[in-house]
Protein backbone atom coordinates (compact mmCIF):
# COMPACT_ATOMS: atom_id res chain seq x y z
CA UNK A 1 0.00 0.00 0.00
CA UNK A 2 1.25 3.47 -0.92
CA UNK A 3 0.60 6.43 1.37
CA UNK A 4 0.74 9.87 -0.25
CA UNK A 5 0.44 13.36 1.27
CA UNK A 6 0.00 15.79 -1.64
CA UNK A 7 0.26 19.55 -1.10
CA UNK A 8 -2.53 20.53 -3.50
CA UNK A 9 -6.00 19.31 -4.42
CA UNK A 10 -4.88 19.00 -8.04
CA UNK A 11 -2.07 16.68 -7.01
CA UNK A 12 -4.47 14.59 -4.90
CA UNK A 13 -6.88 14.26 -7.83
CA UNK A 14 -4.01 13.25 -10.11
CA UNK A 15 -2.90 10.52 -7.73
CA UNK A 16 -6.30 8.88 -7.32
CA UNK A 17 -7.19 9.30 -10.99
CA UNK A 18 -3.96 7.56 -12.05
CA UNK A 19 -4.26 4.66 -9.60
CA UNK A 20 -5.29 1.47 -11.40
CA UNK A 21 -6.04 -0.35 -8.15
CA UNK A 22 -8.13 0.63 -5.16
CA UNK A 23 -7.63 4.23 -3.97
CA UNK A 24 -8.97 5.73 -0.76
CA UNK A 25 -8.96 9.34 0.43
CA UNK A 26 -8.12 10.08 4.06
CA UNK A 27 -9.52 13.30 5.52
CA UNK A 28 -9.90 12.41 9.20
CA UNK A 29 -9.32 8.68 9.09
CA UNK A 30 -11.69 7.62 11.87
CA UNK A 31 -13.57 5.28 9.53
CA UNK A 32 -10.80 4.41 7.10
CA UNK A 33 -8.26 3.36 9.73
CA UNK A 34 -10.79 1.14 11.49
CA UNK A 35 -11.67 -0.52 8.19
CA UNK A 36 -7.98 -1.05 7.41
CA UNK A 37 -7.25 -2.61 10.80
CA UNK A 38 -10.30 -4.85 10.54
CA UNK A 39 -9.22 -6.07 7.11
CA UNK A 40 -12.42 -4.80 5.55
CA UNK A 41 -10.52 -3.03 2.76
CA UNK A 42 -7.04 -3.37 1.27
CA UNK A 43 -6.39 -0.24 -0.80
CA UNK A 44 -3.43 0.09 -3.11
CA UNK A 45 -3.26 3.83 -2.43
CA UNK A 46 -4.23 6.09 0.47
CA UNK A 47 -4.17 9.83 -0.22
CA UNK A 48 -4.04 11.98 2.92
CA UNK A 49 -5.55 15.45 2.38
CA UNK A 50 -4.53 17.04 5.67
CA UNK A 51 -1.37 18.70 4.32
CA UNK A 52 -3.43 20.69 1.83
CA UNK A 53 -3.96 24.05 3.56
CA UNK A 54 -7.39 24.75 2.06
CA UNK A 55 -8.81 21.48 3.38
CA UNK A 56 -8.18 22.60 6.97
CA UNK A 57 -9.92 25.98 6.68
CA UNK A 58 -13.36 27.31 7.59
CA UNK A 59 -14.09 30.39 5.48
CA UNK A 60 -17.03 32.79 5.25
CA UNK A 61 -18.86 32.65 1.92
CA UNK A 62 -22.10 34.34 0.88
CA UNK A 63 -23.13 34.65 4.51
CA UNK A 64 -22.54 30.94 5.06
CA UNK A 65 -19.58 28.67 5.72
CA UNK A 66 -17.17 26.81 3.45
CA UNK A 67 -15.82 23.82 5.40
CA UNK A 68 -12.62 22.19 4.14
CA UNK A 69 -12.67 18.42 3.86
CA UNK A 70 -10.09 17.92 6.64
CA UNK A 71 -11.61 20.29 9.24
CA UNK A 72 -12.25 18.28 12.39
CA UNK A 73 -15.56 18.00 14.20
CA UNK A 74 -13.84 19.42 17.29
CA UNK A 75 -12.88 22.58 15.36
CA UNK A 76 -16.42 23.00 14.07
CA UNK A 77 -17.86 22.61 17.56
CA UNK A 78 -15.75 25.60 18.66
CA UNK A 79 -16.86 27.80 15.76
CA UNK A 80 -19.22 30.31 17.40
CA UNK A 81 -20.87 31.60 14.24
CA UNK A 82 -21.67 28.10 12.96
CA UNK A 83 -23.01 27.06 16.37
CA UNK A 84 -25.31 30.07 16.42
CA UNK A 85 -26.54 29.67 12.84
CA UNK A 86 -26.99 25.89 12.71
CA UNK A 87 -27.14 24.31 16.18
CA UNK A 88 -28.62 21.14 14.69
CA UNK A 89 -25.45 20.50 12.71
CA UNK A 90 -23.36 20.88 15.87
CA UNK A 91 -25.68 18.48 17.72
CA UNK A 92 -24.98 15.86 15.07
CA UNK A 93 -21.22 16.44 15.27
CA UNK A 94 -21.25 16.04 19.04
CA UNK A 95 -22.57 12.50 18.64
CA UNK A 96 -19.84 11.22 16.33
CA UNK A 97 -17.80 8.82 18.46
CA UNK A 98 -15.94 10.11 21.50
CA UNK A 99 -14.24 13.42 22.26
CA UNK A 100 -10.98 11.90 21.04
CA UNK A 101 -12.59 10.71 17.80
CA UNK A 102 -14.03 14.17 17.18
CA UNK A 103 -10.50 15.55 17.20
CA UNK A 104 -9.97 13.71 13.91
CA UNK A 105 -13.43 13.01 12.45
CA UNK A 106 -14.65 15.31 9.66
CA UNK A 107 -17.94 16.28 8.04
CA UNK A 108 -16.64 15.11 4.68
CA UNK A 109 -15.50 11.76 6.04
CA UNK A 110 -18.83 11.19 7.77
CA UNK A 111 -20.62 12.01 4.52
CA UNK A 112 -18.39 9.92 2.23
CA UNK A 113 -18.41 6.90 4.53
CA UNK A 114 -22.00 6.71 3.23
CA UNK A 115 -23.63 5.23 6.31
CA UNK A 116 -27.42 5.69 6.40
CA UNK A 117 -27.00 6.37 10.13
CA UNK A 118 -24.35 9.13 9.79
CA UNK A 119 -25.06 11.71 12.50
CA UNK A 120 -23.87 14.81 10.63
CA UNK A 121 -25.79 14.24 7.40
CA UNK A 122 -29.51 14.81 8.26
CA UNK A 123 -29.00 18.37 9.47
CA UNK A 124 -26.59 19.15 6.64
CA UNK A 125 -29.37 18.17 4.25
CA UNK A 126 -31.94 20.15 6.26
CA UNK A 127 -29.66 23.19 6.05
CA UNK A 128 -29.43 22.91 2.26
CA UNK A 129 -25.69 22.15 2.30
CA UNK A 130 -23.77 21.24 -0.84
CA UNK A 131 -20.55 19.36 -1.55
CA UNK A 132 -17.86 20.68 -3.89
CA UNK A 133 -16.45 17.78 -5.86
CA UNK A 134 -13.14 18.04 -7.67
CA UNK A 135 -11.97 15.57 -10.29
CA UNK A 136 -10.14 15.20 -13.60
CA UNK A 137 -12.97 17.05 -15.38
CA UNK A 138 -12.98 20.01 -12.99
CA UNK A 139 -15.27 21.09 -10.16
CA UNK A 140 -18.97 20.62 -9.55
CA UNK A 141 -21.32 21.32 -6.65
CA UNK A 142 -24.08 18.88 -5.70
CA UNK A 143 -26.48 18.63 -2.74
CA UNK A 144 -24.90 16.63 0.09
CA UNK A 145 -27.71 14.06 -0.07
CA UNK A 146 -26.57 13.13 -3.57
CA UNK A 147 -23.06 12.10 -2.47
CA UNK A 148 -24.01 8.70 -0.91
CA UNK A 149 -25.35 6.13 -3.36
CA UNK A 150 -26.16 3.55 -0.69
CA UNK A 151 -24.52 1.95 2.35
CA UNK A 152 -20.76 2.28 1.90
CA UNK A 153 -21.06 3.61 -1.67
CA UNK A 154 -20.86 7.12 -3.13
CA UNK A 155 -21.74 8.70 -6.46
CA UNK A 156 -18.20 10.03 -6.94
CA UNK A 157 -16.59 9.08 -10.24
CA UNK A 158 -13.04 7.75 -10.54
CA UNK A 159 -10.54 10.41 -9.58
CA UNK A 160 -13.10 12.58 -7.79
CA UNK A 161 -12.99 13.70 -4.17
CA UNK A 162 -14.97 16.11 -1.98
CA UNK A 163 -12.91 19.26 -1.55
CA UNK A 164 -15.30 21.08 0.81
CA UNK A 165 -18.83 21.40 2.10
CA UNK A 166 -20.79 24.64 1.85
CA UNK A 167 -23.38 25.42 4.51
CA UNK A 168 -25.57 28.37 3.44
CA UNK A 169 -26.64 31.25 5.64
CA UNK A 170 -29.63 30.56 7.85
CA UNK A 171 -32.65 32.73 7.10
CA UNK A 172 -33.93 34.99 9.88
CA UNK A 173 -36.06 33.19 12.46
CA UNK A 174 -34.75 29.77 11.48
CA UNK A 175 -34.22 27.00 14.01
CA UNK A 176 -32.62 23.59 13.56
CA UNK A 177 -32.30 20.45 15.64
CA UNK A 178 -30.89 16.93 15.44
CA UNK A 179 -32.09 14.03 17.56
CA UNK A 180 -31.40 10.30 17.43
CA UNK A 181 -32.44 7.13 19.21
CA UNK A 182 -29.74 4.67 20.29
CA UNK A 183 -29.72 1.82 22.85
CA UNK A 184 -26.78 3.54 24.55
CA UNK A 185 -26.35 7.24 25.22
CA UNK A 186 -22.77 7.39 23.92
CA UNK A 187 -20.49 5.66 21.40
CA UNK A 188 -23.33 4.18 19.37
CA UNK A 189 -24.93 4.65 15.97
CA UNK A 190 -28.46 5.79 15.33
CA UNK A 191 -31.30 3.30 15.15
CA UNK A 192 -33.41 6.23 13.92
CA UNK A 193 -32.51 9.91 13.64
CA UNK A 194 -34.12 13.18 12.57
CA UNK A 195 -32.58 16.47 11.49
CA UNK A 196 -34.83 19.45 10.83
CA UNK A 197 -34.84 23.13 9.99
CA UNK A 198 -37.85 25.42 10.41
CA UNK A 199 -38.27 29.06 9.36
CA UNK A 200 -40.98 31.38 10.69
CA UNK A 201 -42.21 34.78 9.57
CA UNK A 202 -42.96 37.71 11.90
CA UNK A 203 -46.44 36.36 12.65
CA UNK A 204 -45.11 32.95 13.67
CA UNK A 205 -46.29 31.17 10.52
CA UNK A 206 -43.95 28.50 9.18
CA UNK A 207 -42.67 29.64 5.78
CA UNK A 208 -40.11 26.89 5.15
CA UNK A 209 -39.19 23.53 6.64
CA UNK A 210 -37.05 20.52 5.88
CA UNK A 211 -37.40 17.24 7.78
CA UNK A 212 -34.75 14.60 7.16
CA UNK A 213 -34.69 11.07 8.60
CA UNK A 214 -31.61 8.92 9.08
CA UNK A 215 -31.17 5.15 9.49
CA UNK A 216 -34.60 4.34 8.02
CA UNK A 217 -33.54 3.71 4.41
CA UNK A 218 -30.42 3.07 2.34
CA UNK A 219 -29.75 6.83 2.36
CA UNK A 220 -31.12 9.72 4.39
CA UNK A 221 -34.79 10.36 3.64
CA UNK A 222 -36.20 13.83 2.99
CA UNK A 223 -39.75 13.63 4.36
CA UNK A 224 -41.35 16.12 1.98
CA UNK A 225 -44.96 15.46 3.03
CA UNK A 226 -43.98 15.95 6.67
CA UNK A 227 -42.56 19.39 5.86
CA UNK A 228 -45.65 20.30 3.83
CA UNK A 229 -47.81 19.46 6.84
CA UNK A 230 -46.41 22.39 8.82
CA UNK A 231 -45.55 24.94 6.11
CA UNK A 232 -48.18 27.68 6.02
CA UNK A 233 -49.40 26.90 9.54
CA UNK A 234 -48.70 28.24 13.02
CA UNK A 235 -47.39 24.73 13.73
CA UNK A 236 -50.18 23.97 16.16
CA UNK A 237 -51.12 20.57 17.58
CA UNK A 238 -53.05 19.52 14.48
CA UNK A 239 -50.15 20.41 12.17
CA UNK A 240 -47.64 18.63 14.41
CA UNK A 241 -49.77 15.49 14.52
CA UNK A 242 -50.09 15.48 10.73
CA UNK A 243 -46.34 16.04 10.39
CA UNK A 244 -45.56 13.19 12.78
CA UNK A 245 -47.74 10.78 10.84
CA UNK A 246 -46.18 11.85 7.54
CA UNK A 247 -42.66 11.40 8.93
CA UNK A 248 -43.49 7.86 10.01
CA UNK A 249 -45.01 7.16 6.60
CA UNK A 250 -41.79 8.33 4.91
CA UNK A 251 -39.66 5.78 6.78
CA UNK A 252 -38.82 2.55 4.91
CA UNK A 253 -36.48 0.76 7.34
CA UNK A 254 -35.26 -2.82 7.60
CA UNK A 255 -35.54 -5.30 10.44
CA UNK A 256 -32.23 -6.02 12.15
CA UNK A 257 -30.88 -6.83 15.60
CA UNK A 258 -30.98 -3.14 16.57
CA UNK A 259 -34.66 -2.56 15.84
CA UNK A 260 -37.71 -3.79 13.98
CA UNK A 261 -39.36 -2.04 11.05
CA UNK A 262 -42.41 -1.22 13.14
CA UNK A 263 -40.34 0.25 15.95
CA UNK A 264 -38.27 2.41 13.61
CA UNK A 265 -41.33 3.68 11.76
CA UNK A 266 -42.99 4.78 14.99
CA UNK A 267 -39.84 6.34 16.42
CA UNK A 268 -39.20 8.27 13.18
CA UNK A 269 -42.41 10.21 13.71
CA UNK A 270 -41.75 10.77 17.40
CA UNK A 271 -38.22 12.05 16.83
CA UNK A 272 -39.31 14.27 13.94
CA UNK A 273 -41.93 15.88 16.15
CA UNK A 274 -39.54 16.43 19.05
CA UNK A 275 -36.91 17.87 16.71
CA UNK A 276 -39.45 20.23 15.11
CA UNK A 277 -40.63 21.39 18.53
CA UNK A 278 -37.06 22.19 19.58
CA UNK A 279 -36.31 23.89 16.27
CA UNK A 280 -39.44 26.03 16.74
CA UNK A 281 -38.20 27.16 20.15
CA UNK A 282 -34.92 28.22 18.58
CA UNK A 283 -36.65 29.97 15.67
CA UNK A 284 -38.67 31.93 18.22
CA UNK A 285 -35.49 32.93 20.04
CA UNK A 286 -36.11 30.84 23.14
Amino acid sequence: MRYETPATIEAAVGLIAAETGIARVLSGGTDLLVQLKAGMIEPDLVVDLKRIAATREITAEAGGFRIGSAVSAASLREHKALRAAWPGIIEGLKLIGSTQVQGRATLTGNLCNASPAADSVPCLVAAGASARIVGPSGKRDIPVQDVPAGPGRTNLAKGELVESIFIPAAAAHTGSCYLRFTPRTEMDIAVVSAGVSVTLDASGTCTAACIVLGAVAARVTIAEEAAKAIIGTKVDEAALAKMQAAASAAATPIDDKRGTKEFRIEVAGVLARRAVEKALERARGK
